[in-house]
């Protein structure tokens, strides 16, 4: 069985934006390393990763809320509905072998946040989380600064400027 990376990232970007080639082209990368990804199945980031992934011939599943006005996008090779944000923010933590944080906003730093914090307490097995994008790298430092001091476990967030970078460093921890 293939390992799953799930893909945190914004709604918002659209095909020819800099943050939605980036997500399309991670998407590719991760299916040629031989992961299959999982994101929230709307449009955006989430589009744009399933769209590489399927173009490779990776598996892409979206979970999404019933209750969300946004489209499902079209590249999705398994749809799962949620009927709560905690019950999808579960699952989408649950299923995944590897975690991609990816532009995002206040939706996106809960998934980092409710994934980061489940190894936090232990609650889950440690999975390696990386982050793209200097916004994800100034919050990774000043929160390592609290849970250091915290005298917790340190180290459980990666930060990279290539998703290039991303996709090799999650083929080596998870092979």
């Amino acid at each position: 069985m293939k390992k799953v990376i799930t893909i945190f990232g914004s709604s918002l970007p659209v095909e020819g934006d800099a943050e939605y080639e980036n997500a399309y082209k991670l998407g590719a990368l991760l299916a040629e390393k031989g992961f299959d990804i999982c994101n929230g199945g709307n449009c955006g980031i989430m589009e744009a990763t399933a769209k590489g992934a399927l173009e490779k011939g990776a598996k892409a599943t979206g979970i999404t809320i019933k209750h969300f006005s946004s489209r499902t996008n079209k590249y999705l090779t398994e749809l799962v509905v949620c009927e709560t944000l905690f019950e999808r923010i579960t699952k989408l933590i649950s299923c995944a072998d590897g975690f991609v944080i990816l532009k995002g906003g206040t939706g996106t730093l809960l998934e980092l946040a409710a994934a980061w914090e489940l190894m936090n307490k232990n609650i889950m097995g440690v999975k390696p989380i990386t982050c793209h994008s200097s916004l994800w790298k100034d919050i990774v430092t000043v929160m390592e600064k609290q849970i250091e001091s915290e005298k917790r476990e340190t180290g459980l967030v990666s930060c990279f400027d290539r998703v290039e970078d991303i996709a090799e460093y999650l083929a080596l921890k998870l092979s």
